[in-house]
């Protein structure tokens, strides 16, 4: 049974010398953020019901999830700190909605590209 390994250590020098040295450059810190905060199902329901709907408050959204208004305000929180949602208070209630149209089409990117078959 053959291997499906590079028998070879390094194949192109020049092309890993300038991917690296790009990544240098690059900062990934935030993209890391972003996708360990839509990589949890619930949060990613969260950020699809407001791609649906472009905004729900607190107890809309738990209702939707199924969970408590608590165990929503939290992954809530943590889709805010990771730059994912904006929020805005009127009285008691907070009102969520997609940060941007980049977090948006990251989601819809994402949607379609799952939906693809190999054919």
């Amino acid at each position: 049974m053959a291997q499906d390994t590079c028998d070879l250590y390094l194949f192109d020098a020049e092309k890993v010398k300038r991917v690296k040295s790009q990544q240098d450059l690059v900062d990934l810190n935030p993209v890391l953020v972003i996708y360990k905060a839509l990589a949890d199902e619930k949060r990613l329901k969260i950020c699809f019901s407001l791609l649906l709907e472009d905004e729900l408050c607190v107890c809309d959204l738990a209702n939707i999830l199924d969970a408590s208004v608590a165990t929503t305000s939290h992954h809530l929180r943590y889709l805010n700190q990771a730059k994912v949602l904006d929020f805005r208070k009127e009285g008691k209630n907070a009102f969520y909605r997609l940060k941007d149209d980049h977090i948006k089409t990251l989601i819809r990117t994402a949607l379609a590209h799952g939906g693809e078959t190999d054919e």
